[in-house]
């Protein structure tokens, strides 16, 4: 057998270094880079943690304190219908597996306790298409909503987006103090949650509600699963009677060029804000027996207490 030439070598480590690069390129044209930009907004006005709103059906004067989300299992609907899951950045920060944080509270204010970043975007790739919707769900999916946060990776070890290992986590937190409910009010505890310290975008402090309710001042949302069932000395459940995801469908939007809007007004647009149910937490803390949950619920898009949902009205593409 003849020895190769060096020159026959050096051709042949060319040609496989342009075929390289080619694939490359096939694979890059394939799929695309995707931003979903999101806003919070209260009615027709930008969401501000240092202006003060009329809310409610007895347009109660309310200031915000907290407004943030967990949003996951995103996905672009294409002109035929189908829904093409997006890839998330896995950033370390605000993304984890098919999970995204949206943070709308930037610490001023009466959101002293926040953090001082903000996160308005939903960043990934998906195949290459023409898309004209996108769905997503409010909310961590189960396998994920149970375990520790103060040893879950960012943005899951926020212990203020936290209940307890039963509950798991807090899918959406709007806390807003009121003239009429600014003082904290005395509840019983629901679950032992955990107040350790956890670590996340912006700050390495944040805290837990002891439980469900507790610590809270006005009127609070906290949207979470319920009924949380567990089997033997196990600390997860298996199941959940009121899982509480909502799942948002949203059509006729251009990713590149829309924003989805989450609206706090019509959030609560179906809540008297100054009074409260009574015996149970501030607010709703998706508790089935709490009768302050339901218009929230069904703007969400969600059934309670039996009675199913006309439709969410939250999100909006602008």
């Amino acid at each position: 057998m003849k020895p190769v030439s060096s020159a026959v070598l050096s051709l042949l480590a060319v040609i496989l270094c342009i075929g390289g690069s080619l694939l490359s390129q096939s694979q890059a044209a394939e799929t695309q880079s995707v931003i979903l930009n999101f806003e919070g907004i209260v009615g027709d006005q930008p969401f501000s943690c240092t202006e003060s709103y009329r809310l409610g059906t007895a347009e109660t004067r309310a200031m915000p304190t907290d407004f943030r989300l967990y949003v996951s299992d995103v996905a672009l609907i294409d002109a035929e219908g189908n829904a093409v899951p997006l890839t998330l950045e896995q950033d370390g920060k605000w993304q984890y597996d098919t999970i995204a944080l949206l943070d709308f509270e930037d610490r001023t204010g009466t959101c002293a306790n926040g953090t001082p970043e903000t996160r308005t975007q939903v960043v990934g790739t998906i195949s290459a298409g023409d898309y004209q919707g996108v769905q997503f769900t409010v909310g961590v999916p189960f396998d994920l909503n149970h375990d520790d946060a103060t040893l879950a990776p960012s943005p899951l070890n926020l212990t203020s987006l936290w209940w307890n290992w039963r509950g798991g986590y807090k899918f959406l937190r709007v806390d807003l103090q009121t003239h009429t409910m600014n003082a904290e009010l005395p509840i019983q505890p629901k679950g032992e949650g955990h107040s350790g310290p956890g670590s996340g975008p912006g700050s390495p402090t944040h805290t837990g509600d002891p439980g469900h309710g507790v610590g809270v001042t006005g009127f609070a949302i906290h949207l979470g699963s319920t009924g949380c069932q567990v089997e033997g000395d196990n600390l997860q459940p298996t199941r959940c009677l009121n899982p509480n995801r909502a799942d948002i469908v949203l059509s006729e939007i251009d990713p590149a060029v829309d924003t989805i809007a989450v609206d706090l007004a019509a959030l609560v647009q179906s809540n008297d804000l100054s009074t409260n149910m009574p015996n149970t937490p501030p607010g709703c803390m998706s508790a089935p027996e709490d009768g302050d949950c339901m218009g929230i619920m069904h703007n969400l898009g969600l059934a309670f207490d039996g009675e199913p949902s006309s439709g969410q009205t939250v999100f909006r593409v602008d």
